[in-house]
């Protein structure tokens, strides 16, 4: 589609598409002190930049800006045009809280008031 257009025009479009997804995606990749932003996340991998990302391997987590989301094992890649495809052995989801072993009341009141008062 963009075939007949001047080669300066096809890189500014292409920088602007490059813009626009990284001000809309909060999702990233931390390796150990590494960060790298997410183009594209689904249930069996997610995609990056090309450029920089060919290091990342092994047990990664993944963040939605400062919001811990996964931990996940990274385990291939394939170069795909301009992005790099990753996939994931496994993916845990972070809990939000501490493991419990009793099961807890769906209602749960805020705080209980004493007879003294």
């Amino acid at each position: 589609m963009y075939a007949f257009l001047p080669a300066a025009v096809r890189e500014g479009l292409e920088q602007a598409r490059k813009a626009a997804l990284k001000r809309k995606d909060r999702l990233s990749v931390h390796d150990g002190d590494a960060t790298y932003r997410i183009r594209r996340f689904w249930d069996g991998g997610f995609a990056l930049d090309v450029e920089g990302s060919e290091k990342l391997r092994g047990h990664v987590d993944i963040y939605d800006g400062p919001k811990h989301l996964y931990q996940c094992l990274v385990m291939s890649s394939v170069e795909d045009g301009d992005e790099r495809v990753f996939e994931f052995k496994w993916a845990t989801p972070v809990a939000a809280g501490p493991a419990a072993d009793f099961v807890r009341p769906e209602f749960v009141p805020a705080g209980l008031i004493s007879r003294d008062s």
